[in-house]
Parts: C-alpha cells; sequence; structure tokens
C-alpha cells in the first residue's frame, strides 16, 4: 500500500510532464510564426509596462518580465516540490540507487558547459556557459512516451527522471549564483526571515495555505529586490513543504471517513482526507497541471520567439554562441552522462538499473540534450545583447530538435538490435 501511494503521484507526474510538453511545442511554434508575421505585435505585447504599488513602493516590469520572473516562480515551486518528494520517496532517497542518475547529471552538466566555455573562451559570451547545461523535463518525458514502454523500460524512464532532477537541482545553483545581480543585504535578510517564519509555522502547525502564500510573496519580493533571481523562492517554498501527512494511515477511522450522511460529516471527511495526504502532494497535485498546461506554454509563448531573417542567419553559423549551445547540448549531454554514468559503474560507486544497458544511457543521454525550458530561461539572464541572445535561442531550437530526433533513433534502434529471435 505504501509503495502504491509513493508511485499513484510519480505515473502522474510523469504524464503530465509528457503531455505539457506538447503544449510547449505549440506554443514555441506559435511564438516563431507570431513574430514573424507581425514582430512589432509581438514585441510590444511582451514589452508592456505593468506596475504593482504597494505603500511607497513601487514595482513595474514588462509583461515579459513578469512572466519569467513571476509565473515562472510557480515553475519552480513545482521542481521544489518534486526534488523534496524524490528525496524523502523516490530515486534519490537511497544513497546506493541515486549514485548512478546523480553521477549522470553531473557528467551532462559539466562537459556542456565546459564545451560552451571552451568555444567561447576570452568573450564576453563566455558568461553564457550555464544554458546547455539544462534538460527539458517535459520535453524528454515526451520524447520517452512518444518511443513507447515496450522499448524504454520503466527503469531507464525513471532515470532519466532522476538525471533532469538533479540537473534542476544544479540549474537552481547556477542561477543563484552565477546569474543573480549584486546583492542588497537589507532585502536578502528580510528574505532569511520568510524563510525562518515559514519553517516556524511549520513548527506551530499553522495548515492553512493562506499564511503561506503570504510568506512565499514576500519572500519573492525579498529575492527579487535583494538581486537574487526571484524564482528561486519558489524553489525554497517546494523544498520547505513538508512530505508527511498530519494523519498517518494507520489513525484514520475509514467508517469515519465514508460517511457522508450529514452536511458536518462530509465536512469532517473532507479534512480528514486532507490530512491524509502531505502538503508536498497536495500542492504538487494542485499547481503541476497548471504549470505544465498554463505557465510553460505562457513561458514559451514569451521566449521562443525568434525573428527568422537575414540578420539572424547572416551571423548565425559563425556564431561561437550558437555552436556553444549546439554542440553543448548535442555532443556534451550524451558524452557527459554516459562517461560519468560508466565511471560510476566501473568503480562500484553505483550499479544499471534492471534491464538497463550503457548503451542505452547514452541514448538516453541524446534525450537529456532536450534544453527549451531552463535553457532559454538562463539565456535570457546571461545575454543582453539581442543578437546573441537570438543567436542562442536559435541554436537551444535546434540542438533540442536535433536531441530528441537522435535519442528516439537511438532507442529504437537498440531495441530493434537487441529484439530476440522469433
Amino acid at each position: 500500500m505504501p509503495q502504491r501511494r509513493v508511485f499513484r503521484p510519480l505515473r502522474e507526474f510523469l504524464a503530465t510532464e509528457a503531455a505539457g510538453g506538447v503544449l510547449a511545442v505549440g506554443a514555441a511554434v506559435a511564438a516563431i510564426i507570431w513574430v514573424n508575421l507581425a514582430p512589432h505585435n509581438y514585441e510590444s505585447l511582451w514589452s508592456t509596462e505593468m506596475a504593482i504599488t504597494v505603500g511607497h513602493h513601487t514595482l513595474s516590469l514588462s509583461l515579459e518580465h513578469w512572466v519569467n520572473d513571476g509565473l515562472m516562480a510557480i515553475f519552480f515551486l513545482v521542481v521544489g516540490l518534486e526534488i523534496k518528494r524524490e528525496l524523502v520517496h523516490g530515486e534519490l532517497r537511497v544513497p546506493r540507487r541515486a549514485a548512478l542518475p546523480v553521477a549522470a547529471a553531473l557528467g551532462g552538466m559539466i562537459v556542456p558547459a565546459a564545451i560552451f566555455f571552451a568555444i567561447n573562451y576570452g568573450r564576453s559570451t563566455s558568461h553564457g556557459w550555464g544554458v546547455p547545461m539544462a534538460t527539458d523535463i517535459a520535453l524528454a518525458l515526451g520524447v520517452v512516451a512518444l518511443v513507447g514502454s515496450r522499448i524504454v523500460p520503466a527503469s531507464l524512464s525513471l532515470f532519466l527522471l532522476a538525471v533532469a532532477i538533479v540537473d534542476d537541482i544544479g540549474a537552481i545553483v547556477v542561477i543563484a549564483v552565477f546569474y543573480s545581480t549584486g546583492i542588497s543585504v537589507g532585502w536578502l535578510i528580510l528574505g532569511a526571515a520568510m524563510v525562518a517564519l515559514t519553517v516556524l509555522m511549520q513548527r506551530v502547525r499553522v495548515e492553512a495555505m493562506t499564511p503561506y502564500l503570504l510568506v512565499g510573496t514576500v519572500l519573492w519580493l525579498a529575492l527579487h529586490e535583494a538581486g537574487i533571481h526571484a524564482t528561486i523562492a519558489g524553489v525554497i517554498m517546494g523544498l520547505l513543504a513538508p512530505t508527511t501527512p498530519v494523519l498517518s494511515p494507520g489513525t484514520i477511522d475509514e467508517a469515519e471517513l465514508a460517511d457522508v450522511s450529514t452536511p458536518q460529516a462530509a465536512q469532517s471527511t473532507i479534512t480528514i482526507a486532507r490530512h491524509s495526504v502531505s502538503v508536498v502532494e497536495r500542492l504538487e497535485h494542485a499547481l503541476h497541471p497548471w504549470s505544465s498546461f498554463v505557465i510553460v506554454p505562457i513561458f514559451a509563448l514569451a521566449n521562443a520567439g525568434i525573428r527568422l531573417n537575414s540578420e539572424l542567419f547572416d551571423g548565425v553559423f559563425s556564431s561561437h554562441v550558437f555552436w556553444g549551445v549546439v554542440l553543448g547540448l548535442l555532443v556534451g549531454k550524451p558524452v557527459g552522462i554516459t562517461i560519468a554514468s560508466w565511471l560510476a559503474v566501473r568503480t562500484g560507486v553505483a550499479e544499471l538499473p534492471p534491464d538497463v544497458r550503457m548503451s542505452q544511457i547514452s541514448a538516453i543521454g541524446c534525450v537529456a540534450g532536450i534544453g527549451f525550458t531552463v535553457s532559454l530561461f538562463v539565456s535570457d539572464l546571461a545575454f543582453g545583447h539581442p543578437v546573441d541572445l537570438g543567436h542562442a535561442k536559435f541554436a537551444i531550437l535546434v540542438a533540442s530538435i536535433s536531441a530528441g530526433v537522435l535519442g528516439v533513433v537511438g532507442l529504437r534502434s537498440l531495441a530493434h538490435r537487441h529484439r530476440p529471435p522469433a
């Protein structure tokens, strides 16, 4: 029964991510069509200034930045919740099982970053080394779903998910440390106070969500004004969310849970049901569809608009940014994941999952080269020059499409090669 409880939300997560990836691709295609048919309309919309004033403090951002800094904080909250669940109940809970995806993810981050840095060494664009480090969970899992469970065993899908989650942790650290602006100590202290207040509210068993929403909003504002990217607030709140339900299964009276004979009994049933599910599961179940089906597609619509004109194509194939991103994702990801996995297995630090061969690890490494969402996010932080940013976004699209195709071809060919004779 406990095992079923653990895997049920995991299956829901995988299904939602894969379906959300389709919408994200559609939104990216729509953005490219829109910006090339009506560029002024597209740019005018996303550059529209929107301000919020509270007392004497006014926060004014463009619509694009409200999406990137505000809505994406919810995306990163879901990421934080998934990381917390995997650390407590999932593949990352057992050190022996976690060793392989952790090693693979580190290799899949270090090698792409090194390739980009080497290609852009000595140039101002070398600051973009974080762009090819990321793996888009939704699109990667979408590709795996497209290939099918008969070709990709469940253990290999879980390996990819664990790699992508560790990858997200790395991306969060990189964004917080390397892509934040000058730090304002006063606002940072306020942010730390909000974290402490969250922990205190948990200790005194504050169960209502509204106080946490208010504290999280203040934390978001504090980090934004402190110079640390505000989306980190979502990650922090996700990691702080408790994974243990208020009521354990053994303490629940099944007869009382099924009693809906009166309005009072029905309300009591609702309360018992809510308390029997952890905050992590409850929030993830509520927010994950919004993140996958609304927020990420809106982000793609706001950020994937690339003008396919002569200005882009005249210099893109001689651009160090373009080749750094493309080679980082297409070569660096599979090479880094394969070498790090081989070393971890060879040294006895880790072992391959059941029914998984090293050649499949290499093929899934190609799938991990699908950067997209987080890569687009980091490129917007890394490049101030619009030409460099355009080259980076175009490279992300080219590399992500190519990585998906290579991954599908690799996984299918391996399945055909190792298919037992009839």
